[in-house]
């Protein structure tokens, strides 16, 4: 079979997307979250042939659930969502390509490896509690070239790659990334994950893409701030805040609202 590779690199190019599902018989795609909400977003899309799409993969940052809800019902093809590193070659797990999946996970663990959830303290943790994701196989690189000072601070002595993102396991071995541990915000004490944030504000209708951070304050340490990109003009900083206040415990709802 003969391949075609169209690399997309800004929004600019999604017209080039668009081209190719209307001119080729597309069964395979990779992308991430961004691309897959802008080409959601994209009218001439819309109206592409998707019937010979049979596996669209995800990867690269977290799936937001209503993304991959409305790419299964404008192309009916699953989305589904992989996980891996460039230190890992670049694979550690990954759904059934079927769409049997569970909705938001990153899947099973691949061929020959094993992933295990970690505490500070370097303990495994019980199954469904949170913790850094570390995994362990053929695929995980030997080091950083010529810096073993940070090969030691990634992998350990034997051999397990420390991957920096914060996920759970449930009963069945299926894998959900919480966040990177390096975004996570501390308001009052409390753990605030981006991610969850920001899975809560694109579910509103109005809303086409956002971004959560943490930033300094003197009484709680740091509080949430959140950066939108409107889908309607009619949205105001209030109703982002009445909405997040329904669907978020107080200390996660942000103090800070900026339109982009």
């Amino acid at each position: 079979y003969g391949a075609h590779t169209v690399l997309v690199t800004n929004a600019r190019d999604l017209s080039s997307v668009v081209k190719e599902f209307k001119r080729n018989k597309i069964s395979l795609m990779t992308g991430l979250n961004t691309l897959f909400n802008a080409l959601l977003n994209n009218e001439d899309f819309r109206k592409c042939d998707f019937s010979p799409l049979k596996i669209t993969v995800g990867g690269g940052m977290a799936i937001q659930k209503v993304v991959a809800d409305r790419w299964k019902e404008v192309t009916g093809c699953p989305l589904t969502e992989g996980y891996g590193m460039t230190e890992s070659s670049p694979l550690i797990s990954v759904n059934p390509l079927d769409g049997t999946g569970k909705s938001g996970s990153i899947g099973l663990p691949v061929s020959s490896t094993e992933i295990r959830i970690m505490d500070d303290d370097g303990r495994e943790v019980e199954t469904g509690n949170i913790g850094e994701i570390q995994c362990k196989g053929p695929q995980v690189m030997k080091g950083y070239y010529n810096q073993p000072g940070e090969t030691a601070k990634t992998i350990t002595s034997d051999g397990w790659l420390c991957t920096g993102d914060i996920g759970k396991m449930d009963e069945d071995g299926y894998m959900f990334i919480v966040d990177r541990k390096k975004d996570m915000i501390l308001v009052s004490g409390f753990n605030v994950f981006p991610n969850e944030i920001e899975n809560v504000v694109a579910s509103h209708p109005k809303v086409l893409e956002a971004a959560a951070i943490g930033i300094p304050d003197e009484k709680s340490g740091e509080v949430v701030k959140l950066f939108v990109v409107k889908k309607e003009n009619s949205l105001s900083k209030d109703e982002i805040i009445a909405y997040c206040k329904e669907n978020l415990t107080g200390y996660k709802v942000p103090k800070q609202v900026e339109f982009r």
